[in-house]
Protein backbone atom coordinates (compact mmCIF):
# COMPACT_ATOMS: atom_id res chain seq x y z
CA UNK A 1 0.00 0.00 0.00
CA UNK A 2 1.39 3.86 -1.09
CA UNK A 3 1.22 6.41 1.66
CA UNK A 4 -0.64 9.39 1.63
CA UNK A 5 3.01 10.78 1.56
CA UNK A 6 4.32 8.99 -1.18
CA UNK A 7 1.17 10.15 -3.58
CA UNK A 8 1.75 13.71 -2.47
CA UNK A 9 5.43 13.36 -3.68
CA UNK A 10 3.93 11.74 -7.05
CA UNK A 11 1.39 14.47 -7.62
CA UNK A 12 4.50 17.01 -7.00
CA UNK A 13 6.41 15.04 -9.42
CA UNK A 14 4.03 15.00 -12.15
CA UNK A 15 3.41 18.79 -11.79
CA UNK A 16 7.31 19.83 -11.82
CA UNK A 17 7.66 17.42 -14.84
CA UNK A 18 4.67 19.00 -16.75
CA UNK A 19 6.02 22.00 -16.43
CA UNK A 20 9.85 21.20 -16.97
CA UNK A 21 8.19 19.54 -20.60
CA UNK A 22 6.04 22.63 -21.47
CA UNK A 23 8.68 25.21 -20.50
CA UNK A 24 12.40 23.88 -19.79
CA UNK A 25 13.10 21.03 -21.92
CA UNK A 26 13.83 21.92 -25.53
CA UNK A 27 14.88 19.16 -27.09
CA UNK A 28 13.12 18.73 -30.73
CA UNK A 29 12.51 15.57 -30.77
CA UNK A 30 9.79 15.56 -27.98
CA UNK A 31 6.43 16.07 -29.65
CA UNK A 32 3.16 16.50 -28.06
CA UNK A 33 3.81 14.68 -24.55
CA UNK A 34 1.34 14.36 -21.50
CA UNK A 35 2.52 13.22 -18.34
CA UNK A 36 -0.47 11.09 -17.22
CA UNK A 37 0.96 9.63 -13.96
CA UNK A 38 3.17 9.62 -11.41
CA UNK A 39 3.88 6.00 -9.36
CA UNK A 40 6.76 6.31 -6.12
CA UNK A 41 8.28 3.58 -4.52
CA UNK A 42 6.84 3.72 -0.58
CA UNK A 43 10.38 4.97 0.16
CA UNK A 44 10.43 7.83 -2.37
CA UNK A 45 13.27 6.07 -4.62
CA UNK A 46 11.99 5.78 -7.64
CA UNK A 47 9.65 7.20 -9.70
CA UNK A 48 7.80 5.61 -12.70
CA UNK A 49 6.58 8.74 -14.82
CA UNK A 50 3.91 7.92 -17.25
CA UNK A 51 3.12 9.84 -20.55
CA UNK A 52 0.66 9.48 -23.43
CA UNK A 53 2.48 11.12 -26.60
CA UNK A 54 0.35 12.28 -29.46
CA UNK A 55 1.06 11.38 -32.76
CA UNK A 56 2.55 8.26 -34.91
CA UNK A 57 4.35 5.40 -33.92
CA UNK A 58 7.50 7.46 -35.09
CA UNK A 59 6.90 10.59 -33.36
CA UNK A 60 6.16 8.29 -30.35
CA UNK A 61 10.03 6.79 -30.16
CA UNK A 62 11.25 10.19 -30.69
CA UNK A 63 9.92 11.28 -27.95
CA UNK A 64 10.71 8.03 -25.56
CA UNK A 65 14.19 8.59 -26.98
CA UNK A 66 14.71 12.38 -26.13
CA UNK A 67 12.68 11.77 -22.63
CA UNK A 68 15.19 9.27 -21.65
CA UNK A 69 17.96 11.38 -22.81
CA UNK A 70 16.58 14.40 -20.47
CA UNK A 71 16.66 11.42 -16.91
CA UNK A 72 19.40 13.29 -15.59
CA UNK A 73 17.94 17.19 -16.52
CA UNK A 74 14.55 15.87 -14.80
CA UNK A 75 16.34 14.39 -11.95
CA UNK A 76 18.62 17.17 -11.05
CA UNK A 77 15.88 19.67 -11.70
CA UNK A 78 13.22 17.70 -9.27
CA UNK A 79 16.11 17.94 -6.14
CA UNK A 80 16.45 21.44 -6.87
CA UNK A 81 12.90 22.52 -6.97
CA UNK A 82 11.42 19.88 -4.27
CA UNK A 83 12.72 19.10 -0.42
CA UNK A 84 13.28 15.49 -0.16
CA UNK A 85 16.22 13.96 1.34
CA UNK A 86 16.52 11.24 -2.01
CA UNK A 87 15.83 12.84 -5.18
CA UNK A 88 13.88 10.00 -6.90
CA UNK A 89 15.29 7.69 -9.81
CA UNK A 90 13.00 8.65 -12.79
CA UNK A 91 12.32 6.28 -15.80
CA UNK A 92 9.60 7.56 -18.25
CA UNK A 93 7.13 4.42 -19.67
CA UNK A 94 4.31 5.25 -22.70
CA UNK A 95 1.07 4.92 -21.51
CA UNK A 96 -1.47 3.57 -24.01
CA UNK A 97 -4.44 4.87 -22.19
CA UNK A 98 -5.35 8.25 -23.43
CA UNK A 99 -4.81 6.82 -27.19
CA UNK A 100 -6.96 3.65 -26.44
CA UNK A 101 -10.29 5.73 -24.82
CA UNK A 102 -9.75 7.69 -28.20
CA UNK A 103 -10.12 4.26 -30.33
CA UNK A 104 -13.24 3.70 -27.72
CA UNK A 105 -14.78 7.22 -28.53
CA UNK A 106 -14.47 6.82 -32.47
CA UNK A 107 -16.13 3.08 -32.13
CA UNK A 108 -18.98 4.71 -29.47
CA UNK A 109 -19.32 7.49 -32.55
CA UNK A 110 -19.34 4.91 -35.39
CA UNK A 111 -22.19 2.88 -33.81
CA UNK A 112 -24.34 5.88 -33.17
CA UNK A 113 -23.89 7.18 -36.51
CA UNK A 114 -24.92 2.87 -37.37
CA UNK A 115 -27.66 3.43 -35.30
CA UNK A 116 -28.92 6.58 -36.48
CA UNK A 117 -28.80 5.39 -40.07
CA UNK A 118 -31.13 2.55 -39.35
CA UNK A 119 -34.16 4.77 -37.54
Amino acid sequence: MVSHRANRVAEEIKKEITQMLRDEIKDPRIGFVTVTGVEVSPDIRYAKVFVSILGGDEAKVQSMQALEKAKGFVRGELGKRMRLRYTPEVSFKFDPSIEHGAHIMKLLAEVKDTENEYE
